[in-house]
């Protein structure tokens, strides 16, 4: 038997989701809900999907038993704790959470309630991660010593309009939060692969200098002046780690890592990706692999069926090491966007719904990733002091 889903919120990014969802096999219901009525009514013909509700608080009411939350970030953790005490499971958009506190009860209610989180993050799955993943399960890294993840996303590339949607008239109140509030893109690349996790962080921020008013101090309800933020972190396996999450720079846009270990070292920057060992003959070039071209469907079932791809516009289709064939057959020709992730992440928490199962980014690995970020703004802030992070644990599994 399937499960009835309630999508929060249906807006750009959900257009993504939606179609996922309601192709799941596991899924028999989904329900749209949204505080714009006219938004509820366009998606409701678009998708064929006549159940709508006018606000999460209604939602809650009903009998779906798990909702997607994809509304604006500052919102995520409250309303994934007010779900999860109306006995739903919840996925959510990224980040996790914006302070310490909201964090610690989103974990606490999970706990108490025994319900599923998980975190939408889409970095889990991307073509880099999966590789590194691998290597570091077979050792090829040896000891780690040093990571790096970056998120680098100008305003000159539609920060603007996405600001002006998710706001409306107070757009500009809202639009300056501290990057290091919305790490997860970053921070999950690093934990994601090593299982390690951020213990102490000294951050430095870059005071915005741009013309339009978004990072000064009044001037955003959290009153950041900083545009751009590089945090140096001490790792719980004793190596270290950069996360920069930087939105004023002249740079075509990347979430990418690079992690270099005692062994063998994985590079990947803006001229492409490799392997590299302390032998120069043993470089491989990762380009071809890593690339998000589409690839065949490997089942059987499937074979003749096409490719995987999305419409998303930004990052499409999957790379060969997409494990695809785990997929469900009716996603095959549905969105799948941000480097081939999104079909996965969708599956993960609904099988975990269904078969009552633990998904990857469960919610103390979502607090791992979000948890440095807050706390390294909170640094930067005070001068780039060293702060100690606050860690809740592994959960039920350890990655």
């Amino acid at each position: 038997m399937g499960i009835q889903v309630g999508m929060v919120g249906v807006g750009s990014f959900a257009q993504c989701f939606i179609p996922l969802f309601k192709a799941h096999p596991l899924v028999d219901r989904v329900i749209l809900c949204d505080l714009d009525a006219e938004k509820l009514k366009e998606n409701s013909l678009r998708y064929g999907i006549p159940d709508a509700s006018p606000s999460l608080d209604a939602l809650c009411e009903t009998d779906v038993d798990a909702v997607a939350i994809i509304t604006q970030h500052w919102l995520h953790a409250p309303q994934a704790a007010q779900a999860l005490k109306a006995g739903k499971h919840v996925y959510s958009a990224v980040p996790t959470g914006v302070t310490v506190a909201e964090i610690a009860d989103l974990i606490k209610t999970v706990e108490v309630t025994g319900k599923v989180y998980m975190l939408g993050e889409t970095s889990y799955y991307y073509p880099g991660v999966l590789y590194c993943r691998e290597r570091f399960r077979q050792g090829a890294f040896g000891h780690i010593v040093y990571g790096e993840g970056e998120y680098y996303h100008d305003w000159d590339h539609g920060l603007y309009d996405v600001a002006r949607w998710r706001g409306g008239d107070r757009w500009l109140e809202l639009a300056g939060g501290p990057p290091m509030h919305y790490p997860t893109h970053s921070t999950s690349q690093i934990v994601s692969v090593t299982g390690a996790y951020m213990t102490h962080v000294s951050c430095q921020g870059f005071v915005d200098r741009a013309d339009d008013g978004i990072y000064r101090a009044g001037a955003n309800i959290w009153n950041n002046v900083f545009s751009n933020e590089a945090a140096l972190f001490r790792m719980s396996d004793g190596s270290a780690c950069r996360i920069n999450e930087f939105r004023r720079i002249g740079n075509p846009g990347a979430v990418r890592m690079r992690l270099y270990g005692t062994e063998g070292s994985f590079e990947e920057t803006s001229a492409g990706s490799v392997w590299v060992t302390k032998n120069y003959a043993e470089t491989e070039q990762l380009d071809d692999l890593l690339a998000c071209k589409g690839v065949s469907v490997r089942s059987a079932e499937a074979e003749g069926m096409g490719k995987v791809t999305s419409q998303d516009g930004t990052h499409r289709d999957v790379c060969p090491l997409h494990p695809v064939e785990r997929l469900p057959k009716e996603f095959i020709g549905l969105p799948n966007g941000h480097c081939g992730s999104h079909q996965f992440l969708v599956d993960d928490f609904v099988r975990a719904c269904a078969e009552g199962t633990l998904p990857p980014n469960d919610v103390w690995q979502a607090a791992r990733y979000a948890l440095p970020g807050i706390v390294a703004h909170e640094s930067a802030v005070n001068g780039g002091i060293l702060m100690e992070i606050p860690d809740f644990g592994a959960g039920p599994k350890a990655i």
